[in-house]
């Protein structure tokens, strides 16, 4: 089907028929809302349980654990992380495999130690395993098993959106993470939330050279934190960025539908 600014314009009630839009940001949007609609998440994951890559990635996993002679030997192990981390929302957490293992032995429960100083992803996914007590059971137990696997295909599905548009599991993600947040410290510690944001505001990559508090202030000047209470707003946040990511791999210029999210 081909998308046309007349059908944007019924779906999305902002282009009117003479409207000029870009259609990769066209596309991304009735994208964005495919993978939104009733039942389309369940569908999507039922087909990745059945993807050959995903089944592999999962048996390599359990074995692995399988093999561990404890906790700490299984949170070194790449075929573990390949899982964990994704599952447990930390897939961008990948490169610190040392901060990852002493945040996931940490005590969740200690209000001064290390994980107050980190994401609170961290302090989640601590207390989600509670390695600090039960060690490698922890990880081998029947209900976390079933949180890992079912939370790695769910990544694995959304991933797989970004192979015909750019930014959708990006999107998926931050209208299911970002609700309610008010630390906006918490969305530049989180990759995805931080790119969503900066992405849908229009500020620069470059800005990550910037002091921390600097980059703080140049969100907060432009989005109200308590906006991201309200699902319509976020929504249009969401569609800001994949219109943007849209526009950056393709012709690298703005799209006009951005200006009618605005």
């Amino acid at each position: 089907m081909r998308i046309t600014t007349s059908l944007v314009s019924s779906l999305f009630g902002g282009a009117d028929a003479g409207a000029a839009v870009g259609g990769d940001a066209a596309s991304a949007l009735a994208a964005l809302k495919a993978a939104e609609a009733k039942g389309a998440t369940e569908k999507g994951v039922a087909q990745e349980r059945r993807d050959p890559v995903t089944i592999t990635a999962l048996k390599q996993f359990q074995t692995a654990l399988a093999k561990a002679k404890d906790v700490k030997t299984a949170l070194q192990d790449p075929r573990v992380l390949a899982v964990l981390l994704p599952a447990l929302g930390l897939a961008d957490q990948a490169q610190y495999p040392g901060l990852v293992q002493k945040a996931l032995l940490a005590d969740p429960n200690d209000s001064k130690g290390l994980l107050a100083s980190l994401d609170p992803r961290f302090a989640a996914a601590a207390k989600t395993l509670n390695l600090k007590t039960k060690g490698l059971a922890g990880l081998q137990d029947a209900t976390v098993q079933k949180k890992l696997t079912d939370g790695y295909v769910e990544y694995q599905y959304r991933t797989g959106l970004d192979a015909q548009n750019v930014g959708i599991s990006d999107a998926l993600y931050f209208l299911q993470h970002a609700k309610g947040e008010t630390n906006v410290y918490n969305i530049l510690g989180n990759s995805v939330l931080r790119r969503v944001v900066t992405g849908a505001l229009g500020l620069p990559d470059s800005m990550v050279v910037q002091p921390i508090e600097t980059q703080a202030r140049a969100i907060t000047s432009r989005l109200k934190l308590a906006d991201l209470k309200d699902a319509g707003k976020l929504q249009k946040l969401a569609e800001r960025y994949v219109i943007a990511a849209a526009g950056s791999s393709g012709s690298g210029t703005s799209s006009p539908l951005l200006s009618l999210l605005a």
